[in-house]
């Protein structure tokens, strides 16, 4: 179900976005040239933009015409792809006040050297999405954090249309001190096989949880890094083209600051490796949403 976003991430590059190079610090230093990683915000005026982190820069990119009528109070993107002249993406997005899922679909199109929305469409998928602050999604599921709950969704494709099952509670306590989480990978096979989360929390924790698939109450985590990641509003996990083990790693903070890490073995559970640091004030200030 999931797919690959690093061509609709080149379609982003491609526009003329500016270009801010990150500061001259030691800790950036420890980062790769070759990781880069991007994250969706929506302005508080539905406008929506692309924060980017790619070799030492960073920058922001927006199209005209893509907008919404409300800011999603979470989205998780469920597939897409582009070329240099063309993106598409499926997303969902849980509405701030009516209580609905939503299946954003949208299309951009180069026409004669330049960037025209040909589709971007906000259809109601399900009820039951009131006070959703997060939204992860799997190769197969879609987990949503509402309050203090754990919930979890199978997703399909059925006709060209994307549907989400009947919740399954997998916790009911415990959920309101994640700050933020994203999807990292799949792993190990049959009874086995793990969906890897990775978030933070309110005590300042950098944490995964393995949800295992069959019998998904069951989760363990494990502590990568005790202290320091309590104040990202966001994360996103990136790749590294020429360290294919390892992953980078985006946090934003509501008053629009970012740090960018490097992971040089994602699923060695151990976060002591981790290195990289604040990429400073750089007015990220829309609501993001970790990929």
């Amino acid at each position: 179900m999931r797919k690959t976003f690093a061509a609709a991430a080149l379609a982003l590059s491609a526009v003329g976005a500016t270009l801010t190079a990150a500061p001259a610090d030691a800790a950036i230093g420890d980062v790769p040239a070759d990781c880069s990683t991007y994250t969706t915000a929506y302005r508080s005026d539905g406008q929506r933009l692309a924060y980017r982190y790619a070799a030492g820069t960073t920058d922001v990119t927006s199209y005209r015409g893509d907008t919404l009528a409300w800011v999603p109070s979470a989205l998780q993107a469920l597939g897409g792809g582009g070329d240099p002249d063309l993106f598409i993406s499926s997303e969902v997005a849980a509405h701030p006040t009516d209580g609905y899922l939503y299946d954003i679909e949208r299309r951009g199109e180069r026409i004669n050297g330049v960037w025209v929305m040909t589709r971007n469409t906000a259809t109601r998928m399900a009820s039951g999405f009131a006070d959703t602050r997060i939204l992860a999604s799997g190769t197969t599921y879609l987990y949503r954090v509402a309050g203090s709950s754990l919930h979890r969704y199978t997703v399909s494709y059925t006709n060209g249309q994307f549907a989400v099952s009947a919740p399954l509670t997998l916790r009911t306590t415990g959920w309101d001190s994640v700050n933020t989480l994203t999807f990292a990978r799949s792993e190990g096979t049959g009874s086995a096989e793990v969906d890897v989360l990775v978030g933070t929390k309110t005590n300042g924790e950098l944490k995964e949880w393995r949800i295992n698939l069959a019998t998904p109450t069951t989760i363990d985590s494990t502590v990568l890094r005790s202290a320091g990641w309590s104040g990202f509003s966001s994360l996103s996990i990136g790749s590294c083209q020429a360290h294919p083990n390892g992953r980078s790693l985006i946090g934003i903070t509501p008053a629009g600051t970012a740090s960018v890490y490097f992971d040089a073995s994602r699923g060695d559970e151990i976060g002591t490796d981790i290195k990289g640091g604040s990429l400073g004030a750089l007015g990220w200030t829309a609501k993001s949403y970790g990929q």
